[in-house]
């Protein structure tokens, strides 16, 4: 039986079509759904509806399942619904009707709710230290690098001198700003849904201020009507910030596979990284850029994917929400994923230090020369005009030296401002607030 079943059990074929995919996404969601309810009825204790023996045989039944939950033990038995319901047939089955006891005050729609929440802003911490190690990769090679020239592009045409400390920096900056498009998302999801019930609260005395101290949330969601509607919404705002990391991503291997390749030759790839071809024995393919570039684009597809699901839905609960977990749970381990490739390639790329010895290249110099003019007096269109005619005459001629000192140029790369914005966004995350609280409720 269900938990909602009265005395007509549902079709088969109907239970497996509403029950789609819901219970292998719900195993994610499990070690949460455990911490929100040890949460839950410390508060039910707090207002009467648990003695407070009840309380402690509850909490230490809730431990043993958590572990069983970290250990990976944790399945959702053939017939059961949900994580919700297994967790509660569990305590059932071990401590009889107390086990019951535990849903007071509660529906399944906030019990979800607030998995999600806490599943969601565990995985931004995840995010969190990966980009930050990917950006501290990128600052190291742009330090390293940062006096090895290469060409710059407007419409891949050869425009003015770049240099590698450029590119690396470029992409930490890239990132930093996607921290702070993440600190938005999370700070929507730090929010406190519990006690929403179905979405129009309880006739119970909850202390709603009291469960979201417990879980470490900065706040609540005040109405309950709104903690309803903020499912799909917090997670489309939470894919938005992740799309902005996946085009980061994407535009950086995008980059690596033309720099890589033998007309460019900017780039070595570490063979590792590389395939290789069934029919022609030179080829090293840059695959996993190119699959990085792939996961990334459809990544940015999930805030419509989620749009187009929860989109004109009134207020209330709708069982279109369900949907939406199929898609946004496993993203976060495919841009982890890719982050944790992009991370190693950037570490280990090997530079070709003699880019712009190649004939090819020395227009590239042809601004440089004009500022050149205008610095010794020359008014800038007679300087323009001057290097232009040179050009044209095949007669034009540059050191090859650059003197870029201005804020983020190429000889003023600001990357120690780039690392301290990092910094000053990741602080604000404030995640040992959240470990405390999760490490108070579990203590014995």
């Amino acid at each position: 039986m269900k938990l909602w079943e009265k005395n007509v059990q549902v079709d088969k074929s109907v239970e497996a079509f509403t029950v789609g995919r819901d219970r292998e996404m719900d195993i994610y969601l499990a070690k949460h759904d455990v911490l929100g309810s040890m949460a839950h009825i410390t508060m039910l204790e707090s207002i009467g509806l648990l003695t407070g023996e009840e309380l402690k045989i509850l909490l230490a039944e809730l431990r043993n399942i958590y572990q069983v939950v970290e250990d990976g033990r944790f399945v959702i038995e053939d017939g059961i619904e949900d994580v919700h319901s297994q967790v509660e047939l569990m305590l059932t089955r071990k401590l009889g009707d107390i086990g019951k006891k535990i849903h007071s005050g509660r529906s399944r729609n906030d019990q979800v709710l607030l998995d999600l929440k806490l599943f969601t802003r565990e995985q931004i911490e995840h995010l969190v230290n990966r980009i930050s190690a990917l950006i501290d990769v990128l600052i190291a090679q742009s330090e390293k690098h940062k006096n090895i020239l290469i060409p710059g592009y407007t419409h891949l045409q050869v425009a003015m001198p770049s240099s590698f400390g450029l590119w690396f920096g470029a992409y930490a900056e890239s990132l930093v700003d996607d921290l702070q498009l993440l600190l938005a998302a999370f700070k929507i999801c730090n929010r406190n849904p519990l006690g929403s019930a179905a979405g129009y609260g309880s006739s119970f005395p909850l202390n709603r201020q009291m469960t979201t101290d417990l879980l470490g949330f900065d706040t609540m969601n005040y109405n309950v009507v709104y903690a309803q509607m903020g499912r799909g919404k917090m997670e489309r705002t939470v894919s938005f910030a992740m799309a902005g990391v996946a085009a980061t991503l994407s535009k950086l291997a995008f980059d690596a596979c033309l720099f890589n390749s033998q007309n460019f030759g900017f780039i070595k790839l570490s063979d590792e990284y590389t395939t290789g071809s069934s029919i022609m024995p030179h080829k090293k393919n840059p695959d996993v850029f190119e699959l990085t570039r792939a996961k990334c684009n459809k990544l940015q597809a999930l805030p419509t994917e989620i749009t187009l699901i929860a989109n004109n839905l009134p207020s209330g609960y709708f069982r279109d929400l369900q949907i939406i977990k199929e898609i946004f749970i496993p993203a976060f381990e495919e841009l982890e994923d890719c982050l944790s490739m992009v991370t190693r390639m950037m570490n280990e790329v090997i530079i070709n230090e003699n880019i712009l010895d190649d004939d090819r290249y020395q227009y590239v110099f042809s601004v440089e020369e004009v500022n050149k003019l205008v610095l010794e007096g020359m008014p800038f269109r007679d300087a323009y005009k001057k290097v232009g005619l040179e050009i044209e005459s095949g007669k034009f001629k540059h050191s090859g030296a650059v003197n870029h000192t201005h804020e983020g140029s190429i000889g003023n790369l600001c990357n120690d401002r780039i690392e301290l914005l990092k910094q000053q966004i990741i602080d604000q995350f404030d995640f040992k607030t959240i470990e405390q609280a999760e490490q108070k409720l579990l203590a014995v």
